[in-house]
């Protein structure tokens, strides 16, 4: 394995992160040893902001997200939003429109105000977080519609996932983008154009860094865009077959600590890595 990036881009659930969500020494340790030596780790994630704070509680140190599938650019050091890119009302109205008619009973949530809050109809189901403090309950779900939002999450009662995500992606085609990371039936969908790969090429971009010098880690659809713009793209091994199809390597699980291992191998073949050029944070 000779690869020698300047920047690792991973998404969190079901491949930074242990099944129970936490984060291991291990891979604390190899993240935090990776940018000890001048290389630049950044969170690639379709969590809002909002769910961001626990994850850094397990960190060494801070680092940039691209949070929202790509739809918002967070840095936690000044708490600043870099870049927003959200669904008009009007652009949600239509999806709305089509959804209903193609799926009569799809449910809907916003990830609004770039991220930090949610709000779900009455009928949105509980389990999905609805009772979190940063989530809000309207009456009307028109309501919903209102404001933009930098993720409009569709939830039906279809069992397969990947049928459901078809579904709504043919129904949005040039309209919205359409991905899940769920094995339930719920699809989060974004602004046309809006991928993980988009977040993380405007923050390269901004930091003069090319797809060439990335390693990106992921384990669901909504990874590939990402993983197929960086140079070199890794899948853990519980990874979604379609993410396992495209990727350049694959590392052992999420339980296993993938992501540490195959940094580790890295950092065995390189003693220092090109910094990349990171601009102090602007006051938030």
């Amino acid at each position: 394995m000779e690869v020698h990036p300047r920047l690792v881009a991973t998404d969190l659930d079901g491949t930074l992160l242990r099944p129970d969500k936490s984060l291991s020494a291990r891979t604390a340790a190899a993240l935090d040893e990776f940018q000890r030596r001048g290389g630049q780790v950044v969170l690639v994630t379709g969590r809002p902001v909002r769910w961001l704070p626990a994850v850094y509680e397990q960190l060494r140190a801070p680092v940039p997200a691209v949070c929202a599938n790509g739809a918002v650019v967070y840095e936690p050091r000044t708490d600043t939003v870099l870049r927003a890119d959200p669904l008009a009302p009007e652009i949600m109205a239509e999806v709305a429109r089509r959804l209903r008619a193609e799926v009569p009973d799809v449910v809907f949530a916003v990830e609004v105000e770039n991220g930090r809050l949610m709000r779900h109809g009455t009928d949105w189901p509980a389990h999905w977080n609805s009772d979190h403090p940063t989530a809000r309950q309207v009456a009307d779900s028109a309501e919903l519609l209102t404001a933009p939002a930098v993720k409009l999450l569709a939830r039906s009662s279809h069992d397969d996932p990947e049928v459901f995500v078809r579904i709504v992606a043919g129904a949005l085609a040039g309209l919205a983008e359409a991905t899940h990371s769920s094995k339930s039936g719920l699809v989060e969908i974004s602004a046309a154009g809006v991928t993980k790969a988009a977040g993380l090429a405007w923050l390269c971009a901004r930091w003069q860094t090319s797809a060439a010098d990335v390693v990106a880690f992921g384990d669901m659809p909504n990874d590939v865009p990402m993983l197929t713009w960086a140079g070199q793209a890794v899948a853990v091994a519980n990874a979604h077959p379609t993410v396992q199809e495209i990727a350049d390597a694959v590392t052992a699980s999420n339980a296993d600590d993938g992501v540490a291992a195959y940094l580790e191998q890295l950092l065995a073949q390189s003693q220092r890595y090109w910094p990349v050029r990171v601009p102090p944070p602007s006051p938030g």
